[in-house]
């Protein structure tokens, strides 16, 4: 058989693909549609790689370069400090720039510097300042809007970003000094789990995607083959048949290739306008990798041919009809099973070999098990379903009407949940992997936010101005309690001794005894008492006698250093420096973690022991709780300590941390998955409607032999129920089984058993919801023009 022949009955089939009158046109543009979303998911996956890498690119463009050291000021210096902050659960990204010459680098995404007092903000932070709900962090940013920050500035169009002309940064609170913008860190290699994760991730959620396209290719089966017939009729042998129904599909994939380019192409431009796991983009950084890309745009056509060959292959097309409808042969088990069987063999040789501390694995050999063990489920399902509805008898009508279609066609029914199958068995797999490997990327902080919920800092003057700065903390609106303390060092007396460069220190922190019981245990506690408390080498924390060498009952110590570096505060200054006596009965106490997590150790004394007046450079630290009745409580915080200092420290404490590798990943699949769960949705959906349709007749026929449309309605539910409930039952052992073996590569355990059951949920919630969605079209099928033949 010549190439020649081939490209002739192909295209004789394209033709009747969109030349077959209003039925085959429509049937043409279902296929088209439905290759068009998969092509458009499959075009965003290969997309996706290069999004997330333009993100990282954008965010080291703007940075600081920080690889030259620059000691004195030039023309073109600046001096910048990072001022992040959280509005509403909602991080906003700041850089407060100080210029030092007349000439200071222009930050990325400006036209020009901005004045003095004046800020730079992205449209996002614009909008946001300007809606009547920004009005609380518009206090606390007092800096006036001069302009906009380009995209140059930004990782993407969502981005909430200010950077802002100030006129307070110096040596003791500024970040650094710079010249120019851009710098990249050294890539970090990920570790084998993480991978790992990604591998299975990317198999798990394009598989869903191919599976689609070979259902959607196979739309209007049916009818096609008894168009088929006719073309045997008039002398056409059964291999020509088939090419010119390969045609068919080829034409509508083709065309598909063009309607999922098209849709690209909308998303991409509208990639800004959307936010998920709060990651968006430029329309200019979603650009698929052209390898990838490449593969998905050969591969759907020649799949298209592929699939339609193969569903033929069981089909007699005889002149005077299609051997259809006569009792077909029950399907077979084994190969099905070897097919999982493969998938299983594939991945057994990785069981336990996967090290937390490798930096590579067999990409290949897990891509292409896990690929296997999912195609082998999804053969499956049709068995299941033949085998299930073959042994169903009696019920009401509508129960009847649907076990009736399934039995006479199963496979139908079957490929529209196919999709639904594989995207539930590796989500509930991908849920057993996250569950086991959080332990290994999630860090317990010790925070206690039981205890805080917020810490804050800033810098005082003296002791008046710090416990001011803790008395309006006290003050601020929605603060339930308020854990403050003035913070500052204290120096042994003397010379130094030999080897010694510079004079032991021990930090004192001055409050009340409820504030100081919360960085020691404290037997007992009133006003005037002193505590030396001691970590005892706890997270780190010097051994006791760097502490006691300093701080000892009855000893005398500096409140300014005795031994200041040229240059320091308080370096030329002249006359006798205060000192300060510990009490002799001062009592020694163990560190307890504060709501930070952190030990902390050196000397507790009570506002009567000592005036925080005579502490030198003292800084107002305060761990705030809040009024669960005022829900912007941390963000009137938040305000206050803008309000002190511009320059003042807010933490938010968490009591868990994620490492950024494990974080980034998991957002990249959990972005993918959502794409996914969508296209699972639109699938069933047109799949479910493609079938009412190949339907008409008969839905009509029904109706004009007096059966009620509720029956109809019934039966078209109980037709997708009962293959998506087997599905799912088949996802739930399958998506088990394989998590279990994907596990046993890293030799981890299961964490519960039970995370099918959000999945499941998903599964019954799309069967209602696909029910009402075709329950229009249905209606209108049922109508009696629906006996007219075309």
């Amino acid at each position: 058989m010549t190439l020649r022949t081939w490209a002739r009955d192909l295209a004789l089939g394209a033709r009747f693909a969109v030349t077959g009158g209003r039925s085959g046109r429509f049937r043409t543009l279902l296929t088209a549609t439905g290759v068009g979303i998969g092509v458009t998911l499959l075009l965003l996956a290969a997309a996706l790689p290069n999004m997330l890498f333009q993100r990282e690119v954008r965010e080291s463009l703007r940075s600081v370069d920080s690889s030259e050291q620059i000691n004195s000021p030039r023309p073109e210096s600046f001096l910048h400090l990072g001022r992040n902050t959280v509005f509403r659960d909602e991080v906003i990204s700041g850089t407060l720039l100080q210029p030092e010459g007349d000439r200071p680098t222009v930050p990325p995404g400006a036209t020009a510097f901005p004045a003095n007092g004046e800020m730079l903000v992205s449209p996002a932070l614009g909008e946001l300042l300007d809606s009547p709900g920004g009005a609380l962090l518009k206090e606390r940013l007092p800096y006036k809007v001069a302009g906009t920050i380009g995209p140059d500035g930004l990782i993407g169009p969502a981005e909430l970003r200010y950077v802002a002309h100030v006129d307070f940064l110096d040596s003791d609170n500024y970040d650094g000094r710079g010249l120019r913008y851009g710098w990249s860190v050294p890539e970090e290699p990920m570790n084998a789990f993480l991978i790992f994760l990604a591998v299975v991730g990317c198999v798990v959620l394009l598989l869903p995607v191919l599976v689609f396209i070979a259902t959607a290719v196979r739309f209007g089966g049916e009818q096609r083959d008894r168009r088929l017939a006719a073309l045997r009729l008039v002398g056409a042998d059964t291999a020509m048949t088939r090419r010119i129904a390969a045609g068919e599909s080829l034409a509508g994939a083709l065309l598909g290739i063009v309607v999922g380019l098209g849709l690209f192409a909308v998303v991409r431009e509208l990639a800004g306008s959307f936010t998920i796991w709060d990651v968006n983009a430029f329309p200019s950084d979603v650009v698929p990798m052209p390898v990838l890309a490449a593969v998905a745009l050969v591969t759907v056509p020649v799949a298209s041919v592929v699939v339609t060959l193969f569903a033929l292959r069981g089909v007699a097309i005889e002149p005077l009809g299609v051997v259809r409808t006569s009792t077909p042969r029950h399907r077979r088990l084994w190969w099905r099973l070897l097919l999982l069987a493969a998938g299983v063999a594939l991945l057994a040789p990785a069981i336990g070999g996967i090290e937390v501390t490798q930096t590579r694995i067999d990409t290949p050999q897990i891509a292409g098990g896990t690929a296997l063990a999912l195609i082998a489920l999804t053969t499956l399902l049709p068995w299941l379903v033949e085998a299930t509805v073959k042994r169903l008898r009696g019920g009401p009508v509508a129960w009847q009407l649907a076990v009736r279609r399934l039995q006479l066609s199963s496979g139908t029914a079957a490929r529209a949940v196919s999709g639904i199958v594989v995207a539930a068995t590796g989500a509930i797999a991908l849920q057993m992997l996250f569950q086991a490997m959080e332990t290994e990327f999630m860090q317990d902080t010790g925070q206690d936010t039981t205890r805080a919920l917020i810490a804050v800092g800033a810098n005082a003057k003296d002791g008046d101005e710090a416990r001011a700065m803790i008395a309006r903390f006290e003050r601020t609106e929605g603060v339930s309690h308020v854990i403050g303390s003035v913070k500052s060092q204290v120096w042994r007396p003397g010379a130094l001794k030999q080897g010694e460069d510079f004079a032991p220190t021990a930090t004192i922190r001055v409050g009340d005894c409820a504030s100081l019981g919360e960085f020691a245990t404290l037997p007992s506690c009133r006003d005037g008492d002193v505590f030396i408390f001691l970590a005892h080498g706890a997270q780190g924390a010097p051994p006791d006698d760097w502490v006691t060498r300093t701080a000892r009952p009855g000893v005398t110590v500096d409140l300014r250093d005795p031994h200041p570096l040229e240059g320091a505060p308080g370096a030329r200054e002249k006359g006798p420096r205060p000192q300060w006596r510990i009490p002799v009965g001062t009592r020694v106490v163990d560190s307890r973690p504060d709501p930070t997590g952190m030990y902390e150790y050196g000397i507790l004394a009570t506002r009567g022991a000592i005036d925080a007046d005579r502490l030198d450079t003292p800084e107002a630290e305060a761990m705030l709780r809040f009024d669960p009745a005022v829900p912007d409580g941390p963000e009137h915080a938040r305000n206050t300590a803008a309000d002190i200092d511009p320059t003042s420290w807010v933490r938010t404490l968490e009591n868990t941390e994620w490492d950024a590798q494990f974080s980034s990943v998991r957002t990249g699949i959990l972005v993918g998955s959502t794409l996914t769960m969508l296209l699972v949705a639109a699938s069933l959906l047109v799949t479910t409607l493609e079938q009412l349709r190949d339907r008409k007749r008969l839905l009509s026929s029904l109706v004009a032999f007096g059966t009620r449309r509720s029956t109809l309605s019934w039966s078209v539910l109980w037709q997708t129920a009962v293959p998506m409930l087997l599905g799912l039952g088949l996802a739930v052992a399958g998506g088990l089984g394989l998590g279990v073996v994907l596990l046993r590569m890293t030799e981890q355990k299961v964490q519960d058993w039970w995370v099918f059951l959000p999945v499941t949920g998903i599964g019954l919630a799309l069967i209602a919801t696909v029910t009402l969605l075709s329950m229009p079209l249905l209606w209108r099928l049922m109508r009696a023009d629906g006996l007219r033949t075309e």
